[in-house]
């Protein structure tokens, strides 16, 4: 389970290091391979391979490609999408796509979101956790079913 948050930063050559404390929780059966892509807000979704098999087969092969705008979804999810493994450093090379997209210079934060890691700019971040109106109590709430 990926958890927490932790600021780091890309490199020149557009290389994130992910985590130990988010690397010691990649099953095995992902071999170091993930899928990176546009997250639904303004960031990178960081997808353990075995985690993106399992997605697309519970969520993205029941799309409708005849229906626009589950085809449309599909091809925006996917068109920047793509797949690196591990360096000897436990780096992920990220497409300069997906950082444009994601509004990201240099330092980013780093994100455990359960089965899959974000990747944000801190001051994309920031305005997101600012617009956030209801309290987070609330949200727990209505959310969880509490």
């Amino acid at each position: 389970m990926f958890l927490g948050s932790y600021n780091y930063a890309i490199d020149t050559k557009g290389r994130i290091s992910i985590p130990a404390k988010l690397r010691k929780f990649v099953s095995p059966e992902a071999n170091n391979t993930f899928v990176l892509t546009r997250g639904s807000s303004k960031c990178i979704n960081i997808y353990p391979m075995d985690y993106w098999k399992e997605l697309v087969a519970s969520k993205l092969d029941k799309l409708n490609t005849f229906d626009p705008k589950e085809a449309k979804f599909m091809r925006l999810f996917l068109q920047e999408a793509t797949e690196d493994t591990f360096d000897t450093q436990s780096r992920l090379l990220v497409p300069k796509k997906l950082i444009d997209s994601a509004e990201i210079e240099k330092d980013v934060i780093i994100l455990g979101m359960n089965k899959y890691i974000e990747v944000w700019s801190p001051k994309l971040y920031e305005d997101y956790l600012k617009e956030i109106e209801e309290p987070y109590e609330n949200i727990a709430k209505e959310v969880m079913k509490i």
